[in-house]
């Protein structure tokens, strides 16, 4: 079990929409926001929100509203819109093939999306019935009367956020205001994040990573962030040196694309106070060339949509090499048997937590959220870890993910490992197909590093120098490019799966 966690600021449910409209209305003139278009400042979101929503107002009576927009100050104008009227926001991955998309708009029950004309000439027409709502064509000039937000319910779904699919349908996590601002204020007091701070922001914001912490944490600590909508290093690199960022959240392949630009120097990082990495491990082999070379460390973190995104930390100042850090404030975190029974530190099992920003369920699914949380109301992340003595997480596996093989128990992640660090190895996933003999056996597919040449020979000896000969895999295979959700996790499940011989 983890260490006790310090005392959240507040135990009482938290307010989200308010201290936002706070902040803008008290600092009309600060510049908030800068993306690829403009800069935002208070006035600018302020007045937007309050225009658009007499928009919304106008144009739908759904509870629900859809936003497909890039990462840009365009996506807070339409959330805190949505929630002028005492809506739920419902961001769009755009990303998405035409069919799933359809889906998630169907299984949300959205009747109009807020958008842009480049988003629907690029990623295709909305499903039938289902209207655009075009930033572009609201009237320019004429002020909205001045409305009140209504009296805000914490307990509220403030933002319906799907899920990436990665096991299954995309399912709709319902996140009510009071969670999302409890994992705001977690984040910030648990970074000392301030209005001092400056994040560049290139996540995509329809992922509970970008919403919640390159998004709600700037405008409620009254910081600023820098958003690019597309990830290209060089562009990142040129933000960098213009703005003089403090906080960076990225995933692991965006900190694997940032070693191959030459141009790059330590000097570049000079301003940051921390360089966080989320949604799947970061290879060894990457934080130590980002170490090598900038001379700085990248912190680990974790979390899920379900917990409005973070639960772990690992801060600078406390740092625990391939650890995701502590837990957050207010956060309670376990990590129990088969059973549920909560383990020592030191020994394996699920990760399962409690706290003010889990999620309120799955839309309409009763019987799915019924059986995400145990009998103790610790909600069941799926998540393999174990504790250390001082309480730092480290993520081991996804239970789903686990290979099981002549009975012996092996994570992906810890071949996967090993063969990162081979220099011909650019990226590797390794998954489970069947086998007669043993249950299940290990097979592996890699991206080539840039000039590599592809030896499985070699690359199955590297493997037996490092790991167990059960655990070297069958066979390794090439891929051009590893399946990945929109923010960089592998898709497992969408290897090809092979026949084991």
């Amino acid at each position: 079990m983890s260490a006790s966690p310090p005392p959240v600021a507040s135990r009482r449910p938290q307010t989200l929409l308010g201290p936002l409209l706070r902040n803008l209305r008290r600092h009309p003139f600060r510049t908030f926001i800068v993306d690829d278009q403009r800069s935002w400042r208070g006035i600018h979101l302020y007045l937007g929100a309050l225009y658009l929503a007499r928009a919304i107002e106008r144009s739908t009576p759904n509870r629900r509203v859809g936003l497909m927009l890039p990462t840009s100050g365009m996506f807070p104008l339409a959330a805190m819109a949505t929630w002028l009227l005492g809506r739920t926001a419902v961001p769009l991955n755009y990303l998405l093939r035409p069919q799933e998309l359809a889906y998630v708009i169907n299984d949300a029950e959205l009747d109009l999306v807020v958008t842009v004309r480049p988003m629907i000439e690029r990623f295709g027409e909305l499903p039938e019935g289902v209207r655009p709502l075009f930033l572009e064509d609201l009237e320019r000039g004429l002020l909205p009367p001045f409305r009140r937000a209504p009296a805000e319910d914490p307990a509220g779904t403030a933002v319906l956020v799907y899920t990436s699919g990665t096991s299954g349908r995309p399912k709709g996590v319902e996140l009510s205001a009071a969670a999302l601002a409890a994992n705001v204020s977690q984040c910030a007091e648990w970074g000392n994040v301030t209005k001092r701070d400056v994040f560049l922001g290139v996540l995509p914001q329809f992922h509970c990573f970008g919403l919640t912490v390159l998004t709600l944490l700037p405008l409620t600590v009254g910081g600023k962030v820098v958003y690019t909508a597309r990830f290209v290093p060089r562009r990142l690199f040129e933000l960098m040196r213009r703005y003089r960022p403090t906080g960076f959240v990225g995933v692991p392949a965006m900190y694997n694309a940032l070693l191959s630009d030459r141009t790059a120097t330590s000097a570049d990082f000079t301003s940051y106070r921390y360089l966080i990495s989320g949604g799947e491990p970061l290879s060894a082999r990457v934080r130590e060339q980002f170490e090598r070379r900038f001379a700085i460390t990248i912190s680990q973190g974790y979390g899920l949509t379900e917990t409005s995104a973070v639960l772990n930390w690992c801060r600078p100042e406390d740092q625990e090499p391939d650890s995701v850090g502590k837990s957050l404030p207010g956060v309670d975190e376990v990590v129990c048997d088969i059973q549920g029974n909560p383990l020592p530190a030191g020994e394996e099992g699920e990760i399962r937590v409690r706290g003010p920003n889990l999620m309120t369920g799955y839309f309409k699914l009763p019987e799915l959220t019924a059986r995400a949380f145990d009998t103790n109301g610790y909600f069941k992340t799926g998540d393999l870890g174990r504790f250390d003595e001082s309480g730092h997480l480290f993520i081991t596996g996804r239970i789903s993910d686990l290979i099981i093989i002549a009975g012996e128990n092996v994570f992906p992640t810890e071949i996967e490992e090993v063969l990162n660090t081979h220099p011909s190895v650019a990226d590797s996933a390794v998954i489970g197909v069947p086998d007669p003999s043993r249950g299940q056996v290990p097979v592996a597919f890699i991206e080539l590093a840039e000039g590599a040449t592809f030896d499985e020979t070699a690359l199955r000896a590297h493997c037996r120098e490092h790991l167990a000969t059960y655990k070297v895999p069958r066979s390794v295979q090439v891929i051009d490019e590893l399946p990945r959700t929109p923010t960089g996790k592998v898709l497992r499940r969408a290897l090809p799966v092979p026949v084991a011989h």
